[in-house]
Order: structure tokens, then C-alpha cells, then sequence
């Protein structure tokens, strides 16, 4: 239990966004995908996940973890339009609205709330990514559902301590999820694994110089001087302790900038790829297009598409 507080207290939780939305017209998204985790309410309606169509009942949540792809149906009779996540970034307010009435939040059919956030072990690495998790249903937990609407309210109003609650809800939403993967004793092997980071303070000297230097040079060999291994051994070395190499985890990392950068900030693709370490602007494309299944371009409206 002491290494799971450690994980819980290195975390670094950042809210990304929350809505209460409600469906125009039942669909299927084949491959819902998103950086951060995700969150998901049902109030009421219909949801299910997974290749097996797994249900989610009222009042359950659906958490997808951040990096994973995900099928996921809203309403009745929803195979009859299936759809990329790239549609429904573009096409977002074909699908649903966005409800800002406090007094109608839960109330309305086929309606949903969710919390989109980012944690990140030593504000590095993406803790629920890094377990490698499919989606999974979180039920009999009212306290953390009333989280999420406690989120989706303070994001609605334009109050004063606004964000600071919002921070603080969310970082208790990420304890509430941890907590229910302890309980439940899921995805006990991984959890294991992630304890690892707290053993060799030089995966997280790697880190930090990843996070730091994400347009430079990350070559193994400038990784093994950082770790003091040799460099042969490096990759190795971070695979045992993180069961992903080096050099996925790199461009794990720079894609995630890419995107941050992508939503708050107005450079050119061209210099956001140079910015997180790719000269070859065309190659960062390619590159971005084949993690998230949308081009960059599309990736910068979402934010816009999804203030419905």
C-alpha cells in the first residue's frame, strides 16, 4: 500500500475540459480516441464500450483511459451510423448538444456528463496510459459520479475559485479511479510495474530530461549518459522498468506536446514540429496522423468543435 500512495501522491493532475451533453441522433464512434482520460456519466439513455458492447447503466461511469482507442455507441439503435473519431470532431453538434442549464443537468434522455484530465506520474508519464488498460465501467461509486457534477457545474458558472475547485474536485476524482482499481484489485499486475518507478531514481532523472529536452536530442546514447548505463544497455534498461522502449515512449511524449500546443497556442504546425523535435514537417504529419488517426490541422480545431 505505501508504494500505491507514493503513486497517488506523484501525480500531477490537470483538468482539461467537462461537459453535460445530449444526444441529437444515436451512433457509434469506432475508435474514440482522446489524449486525456475521460470520464463519462450516463444520466440517462444508452452507452456501451468494447468490441463486446459492454453496457453501462444509469448512474455508472465509463472510464476510458487517455492513448487508448476506444469503441463507443450512444443511444438506441446506433449501428445504424457508425463513424470515426475524426467525424465526430468535425461533425461534433451534428451528435450532441451542450447543456448549460444547472437546473436540467441530469434530467434530460439520452444525456451524459464527463471530466476529461491528464495524470501524469512525475509529471511525466501518463499513469493510466502506462498501465495499458482497455476502457472499463466504474459502478456503485455515487461519490465520485457526484464529482463529475460537481466538475461539470463550477465549469458551467463563472464564479470566483472556479478553477481552484475544479482542480480540486478533479485531483479527487483521479484518487476516487485509483482507489477503485485498488478495491476491485484490477489490473493488479501493471499497478506492480508502475511501483517500479519509485525504485531507481534514474528512470526518473530520464524523465525529467525527456520532458526537458523533447526537441533535442534523445538518442539512446544521449539517454545513457543521463541514466549512466551503457548504451547498449539503456533500452533495455527502461523497457524492464516501463515494458515500453525508450524510443516509443519519446514520441509518445512529443505527441502529447504536439497536441498541448496545438489547442493553447497559434504557431504554425511547422514550428510545433520543430518545437518537439521533428525537423522534417511532412514526416511530423505522417507521424501525427498515424498515433491519433486525424491530421494536426483537425486536431487544432478540436477544441473548437467540442465548445459546442
Amino acid at each position: 500500500m505505501e508504494d500505491y500512495n507514493k503513486v497517488i501522491e506523484s501525480l500531477g493532475v490537470r483538468y482539461i475540459k467537462a461537459k453535460n451533453l445530449v444526444l441529437h441522433q444515436p451512433f457509434t464512434v469506432k475508435n474514440s480516441y482522446d489524449v486525456g482520460n475521460n470520464l463519462i456519466l450516463l444520466h440517462k439513455g444508452h452507452i456501451t464500450f468494447g468490441e463486446d458492447e459492454m453496457v453501462v447503466e444509469e448512474g455508472e461511469m465509463l472510464f476510458i483511459p487517455g492513448g487508448r482507442a476506444t469503441r463507443v455507441s450512444y443511444g438506441e439503435d446506433q449501428k445504424n451510423r457508425i463513424i470515426t473519431n475524426d467525424d465526430l470532431i468535425t461533425n461534433k453538434d451534428k451528435f450532441f448538444h451542450s447543456n448549460e442549464d444547472l437546473d436540467l443537468i441530469g434530467d434530460a434522455d439520452e444525456s451524459h456528463s464527463f471530466v476529461s484530465f491528464e495524470a501524469k506520474v512525475f509529471d511525466s508519464v501518463n499513469f493510466f496510459a502506462s498501465l495499458d488498460v482497455p476502457a472499463f465501467l466504474i459502478s456503485g461509486q455515487p461519490k465520485l459520479a457526484n464529482l463529475v457534477i460537481k466538475v461539470v457545474e463550477e465549469s458551467i458558472q463563472d464564479l470566483p475559485g472556479r478553477e481552484r475547485l475544479i482542480n480540486i474536485y478533479t485531483e479527487n476524482i483521479v484518487v476516487e479511479v485509483v482507489r477503485y482499481v485498488l478495491r476491485n484489485n484490477m489490473f493488479v499486475e501493471q499497478l506492480a510495474t508502475n511501483s517500479t518507478y519509485f525504485k531507481d531514481p534514474r528512470l526518473i532523472d530520464l524523465f525529467n530530461y525527456i520532458k526537458e529536452n523533447l526537441g533535442g536530442d534523445l538518442s539512446n546514447k544521449v539517454l545513457s549518459g543521463v541514466a549512466n548505463v551503457s548504451e547498449d544497455y539503456v533500452g533495455q534498461y527502461f523497457k524492464m522498468l516501463t515494458n515500453i522502449n525508450p524510443q516509443d515512449y519519446i514520441e509518445y511524449q512529443r505527441m502529447e506536446r504536439a497536441v498541448f500546443l496545438l489547442r493553447t497556442t497559434k504557431k504554425s504546425i511547422r514550428d510545433i514540429g520543430k518545437e518537439v523535435g521533428y525537423k522534417d514537417t511532412a514526416y511530423f504529419c505522417r507521424r501525427f496522423k498515424m498515433m491519433f488517426g486525424i491530421p494536426a490541422g483537425k486536431m487544432r480545431r478540436r477544441e473548437s468543435a467540442m465548445n459546442i
